[in-house]
C-alpha cells in the first residue's frame, strides 16, 4: 500500500471535528458502486461550486488564481472516477444527493462579504471530509481503488487549505467562532443516525 502522508492528515484530523465512523466505512464496503457514483456526482459540484465563487467576485484576484485550479483539478478526477465506473460495467446515473451539503450550507450568512467568508469555510469542511475519508477507506479497497485514493489526498488537501486561506483574508480578522459553528454541524452530519448512503452521509440508520 502507498503511504499517506502522516502530516496532512494530522492537520485534517485537527481541523475535522470528529474521525469518520467505523459504521460508515463497514457500509461503504458493502455500497463501492453507489460510492463511485456519488464520488463523481462530488466532483462534479466541487468543480461548480469552484466556478460559482469565480463568477460572483470577479474582483478578487486570488479568489480566481485558486478556483481557477481548483475546478481544472476536480474535474480531472471527475474524469478519472467515470474512467473507473466504465472499466468496471457500472452505469453513472442521477441520484439523491445526501443531507450533508444542505446542513453544512443552511448556516451559510445571506449577504457579503460574510456570505462568501462562510462559504469558503464550508467548502474546507467538505474537502477535507472527503479527504479523510479517501484515508479511511484506503486500506480496504483493491489496489486500483488504493492508489487512486490515495493519489487524491494531497490535492484535496491543499483544497482545504485554499479555501481557508481565502477566508481568513477576506474577514481580515480571526474567524474561529465561524469554522466553530460549521464544525458543530459537520459533526451532527457525520455522528447522527442517516437513512441514506452517500460519500458524505452519517451513520447508516
Amino acid at each position: 500500500m502507498q503511504q499517506v502522508d502522516p502530516q496532512a492528515l494530522d492537520e485534517l484530523k485537527a481541523f475535522l471535528p470528529c474521525e469518520t465512523p467505523d459504521e460508515w466505512v463497514e457500509e461503504a464496503l458493502k455500497n463501492q458502486d453507489m460510492l463511485l457514483v456519488n464520488h463523481a456526482y462530488l466532483e462534479k459540484c466541487a468543480a461548480r461550486t469552484a466556478l460559482n465563487l469565480m463568477f460572483k467576485h470577479p474582483d478578487k484576484p486570488d479568489l480566481l488564481h485558486k478556483m481557477s485550479r481548483l475546478a481544472r483539478e476536480e474535474l480531472v478526477h471527475f474524469e478519472q472516477v467515470m474512467k473507473i465506473i466504465k472499466k468496471r460495467g457500472l452505469k453513472y446515473r442521477s441520484h439523491q444527493p445526501s443531507r450533508y451539503a444542505g446542513m453544512m450550507n443552511s448556516g451559510v450568512r445571506k449577504q457579503d462579504p460574510d456570505k462568501v467568508i462562510d462559504t469558503l469555510i464550508v467548502g474546507a469542511f467538505i474537502e477535507a471530509r472527503s479527504c479523510e475519508r479517501f484515508s479511511k477507506l484506503a486500506p480496504h479497497l483493491d489496489e486500483e481503488l488504493q492508489k487512486f485514493y490515495i493519489s487524491l489526498l494531497k490535492s484535496e488537501a491543499r483544497h482545504y487549505k485554499d479555501y481557508i486561506t481565502l477566508a481568513e483574508k477576506y474577514a481580515g480578522k480571526a474567524i474561529d467562532d465561524r469554522i466553530e459553528y460549521f464544525a458543530a454541524v459537520e459533526k451532527e452530519a457525520i455522528q447522527s443516525p442517516d437513512e441514506l448512503f452517500r460519500f458524505h452521509s452519517g451513520i447508516p440508520a
